[in-house]
């Protein structure tokens, strides 16, 4: 049974930084893709970044050059370093993994930017 797991949320001021982790269970995150959606209260959910299998990244315009993803695959974890966060960042972050008939996810994570 795969299980994702997200860690590393929590209360930051503004231009603070914050890393979130995502380690799986039952599956090695090396072999797939893994991501972050997030939702904040009361709007839609919102693709944030991906990591390819081959380590490519992308971002939503809205982090770009401001977070970063990263593998630990001695870890098995996916990590998203987030800096520079604004009060729009805040959210609950939840991490993803395709598979080849379902996409895994984890239960989320609370990210509050906030002074």
């Amino acid at each position: 049974q795969v299980q994702l797991v997200e860690s590393g949320g929590g209360l930051v001021q503004p231009g603070g930084s914050l890393r979130l982790s995502c380690t799986a269970s039952g599956r090695n995150l090396s072999f797939y893709a893994v991501g972050w959606y997030r939702q904040a209260p009361e709007k839609q959910r919102e693709w944030v970044a991906t990591i390819t299998r081959s380590e490519s990244t992308m971002y939503a315009d809205s982090v770009k050059g401001r977070f970063t993803m990263s593998r630990d695959n001695t870890k098995n974890t996916v990590n998203l370093q987030m800096t520079s966060l604004k009060p729009e960042d805040t959210a609950v972050y939840y991490c993803y993994s395709p598979g080849s008939t379902t996409t895994y996810w984890g239960q989320g994570t609370q990210v509050t930017v906030s002074s």
